[in-house]
C-alpha cells in the first residue's frame, strides 16, 4: 500500500491547484487522476483559450456566484484573482485581460495553464499519477484509504476529494466525488446542468417523454425552424426568462443560436434558472426585445414610415433585423403580414418557449453538490469527517460564465490544500 500526507483526487483546476499548495507546504503529496491526462475540463475551457480568472473584487465577483454566494469569501480571499494572475505569470506564463475583466494566457492556448500547474506540481514534488481510477474511499483510523479499479491501494492522513460535477463526462467529470462524499454521511444537493442551451419548441425533431425531464440531446436534429434559426448571432439584445409567466431574469447583451439551442452570454445566464423551473415541471420561455434602446412607439413610427416608403414586408424586417433572421422570425411569429403596432409589438417582445435544455455533455457547469452545511467555509473540511477536504465544482457552488467558475475552483483548491498541509 503506498502512503502520503496528503492525497488528492481529481486532477483538474481544484485538484492541480490544492496538490500544488499542499506541496508547497512540505507535505508529501499524491495526485491521482482517472483520466490518461490531466486538466482535460481545462482544455475546452474558453473555447480553448481558457478564460482563468476575473479581477473583479469580492464585492462585484459574488454578484456573479449563483448558489452560496457567501460561502467561498474565505477561499477567494485566501488566493484572490489578482494573486492567482500574479502566480501564473510568476511561473513563467504572461496573461492579458480583457473586456469584462477576464483574464486569459497571452498564448491564446488552454495548454499553457496546464503546462504551468503541471510543471508548478512536479516542482513541489507532487507525484501525478494518470490512469488511475479511485473506486472507493473509506475511513481507516484517522486516515483515509482509497482503492482503485486497478486494485492498487494507497493510504493518506489527509484526503482531499476535487473531482468535479457532472457537466462534460468526457473530460472524465463524471459524478465520482458525490458517491465518495455520501459513502463518507454527506448529503448531495441536487444536482443539475447549467450555463447550457436552452431548446426553444419546434426547433429539435423530436417528441419529449416524460422521463427525459426536458433533456434533450445536443446532436437531435433540427427542424427546418431550428435549421433557420441555427448560426444566428445577436448583439445587445434583451432576453427575459419568464416561468409560469412571471418574470424571472433578464439580461442585456449577445445571444446566439447554435446546433444546441439558445447560447451566448446571456442564454448562457438564464439557463440556470430555466433548467431548474422545467425540472420542477413549471412552463418557461424567453422574451427577445431586438430593439432594447429604442422605445415601441418610436420602432412603430419608424416601420410606418418604411411602409409609406412603399417598402414590401421583407423589406421593412431586413432593415429592423438582420436578414438571416428574417426567415426564423415569420415562421415563429406569422407575422408574413403585419400592421406596423403588432410588428413593433413583436420586435420588443418576441417569445419563445422553451421545451428543454441540453444536458451534461454540453454544460459548462454543474449546479448543486455536496451541502455546504456539512462543510467549514474556512478550512474546506468536512464537518462530518475529520482530515477530509472539498474542493471545487464537487461542491454546491456555481456561477455566471466570465472566468467565475475557474477563480472558484482554483481558490477552493488552494484552500482546502493549505488547509490540509497545516492540520499535519
Amino acid at each position: 500500500m503506498t502512503q502520503a500526507d496528503v492525497i488528492v483526487i481529481g486532477a483538474g483546476a481544484a485538484g492541480l491547484a490544492s496538490a500544488h499548495t499542499a506541496a508547497s507546504q512540505g507535505a508529501n503529496v499524491i495526485l491521482l487522476e482517472k483520466m490518461p491526462k490531466v486538466g482535460r475540463k481545462i482544455m475546452i475551457t474558453g473555447k480553448g483559450r481558457c478564460n482563468l480568472t476575473n479581477l473583479k473584487d469580492w464585492n462585484a465577483f459574488s454578484g456573479y456566484i449563483a448558489s452560496n454566494a457567501k460561502f467561498p469569501k474565505n477561499a477567494f480571499m485566501s488566493f484572490t484573482p489578482a494573486t492567482l494572475k500574479d502566480w501564473f505569470e510568476s511561473e513563467g506564463m504572461e496573461t492579458i485581460l480583457e473586456r469584462g475583466d477576464r483574464v486569459f494566457p497571452a498564448s491564446g492556448s488552454a495548454a499553457s495553464v496546464v503546462d504551468t500547474l503541471v510543471k508548478a506540481c512536479q516542482k513541489s514534488g507532487v507525484e501525478i499519477i494518470t490512469g488511475a481510477e479511485v473506486s472507493a474511499t473509506s475511513c481507516c483510523g484517522d486516515g483515509f484509504k482509497i482503492e482503485t479499479t486497478s486494485g492498487e491501494e494507497y493510504s493518506c492522513l489527509k484526503l482531499i476529494i476535487a473531482t468535479g460535477g457532472l457537466s462534460y463526462p468526457a473530460t472524465g467529470s463524471t459524478g465520482d466525488g458525490y458517491a465518495f462524499a455520501k459513502s463518507m454521511g454527506h448529503k448531495i444537493t441536487q444536482t443539475f446542468p447549467s450555463l447550457t442551451a436552452l431548446v426553444p419548441r419546434g426547433y429539435k425533431m423530436r417528441t419529449l417523454k416524460p422521463e427525459s425531464k426536458c433533456h434533450i440531446s445536443r446532436s437531435e436534429a433540427m427542424t427546418a425552424f431550428g435549421q433557420a434559426l441555427c448560426g444566428n448571432d445577436l448583439e445587445n439584445v434583451q432576453l427575459s426568462l419568464f416561468v409560469d409567466g412571471v418574470e424571472a431574469d433578464s439580461q442585456f447583451g449577445d445571444l446566439s443560436f447554435t446546433d444546441g439551442g439558445l447560447e451566448g452570454a446571456i442564454g448562457f445566464k438564464v439557463s440556470r434558472k430555466a433548467v431548474k423551473s422545467l425540472i420542477n415541471g413549471s412552463k418557461v420561455s424567453v422574451s427577445i426585445d431586438l430593439k432594447p434602446s429604442v422605445t415601441q412607439e418610436k420602432l412603430t413610427g419608424r416601420i410606418v414610415s418604411l411602409f409609406e416608403d412603399g417598402s414590401k414586408p421583407e423589406k421593412v424586417l431586413s432593415a429592423l433585423i438582420p436578414r438571416n433572421l428574417i426567415k426564423p422570425f415569420i415562421m415563429s411569429t406569422g407575422l408574413d403580414h403585419f400592421t406596423p403596432e403588432r410588428l413593433s409589438r413583436t420586435l420588443k417582445s418576441w417569445t419563445l418557449p422553451i421545451e428543454g435544455y441540453v444536458g451534461y455533455e454540453r454544460a459548462v457547469v454543474t449546479a448543486g453538490g455536496i451541502c455546504l452545511d456539512e462543510v467549514f467555509s474556512k478550512t474546506l473540511e468536512s464537518r462530518l469527517v475529520k482530515n477530509l477536504y472539498f474542493a471545487g465544482e464537487v461542491l454546491d457552488i456555481d456561477a455566471h460564465t466570465g472566468g467565475f467558475n475557474l477563480q472558484l475552483a482554483f481558490c477552493t483548491g488552494h484552500l482546502a490544500g493549505l488547509s490540509a498541509a497545516k492540520s499535519l
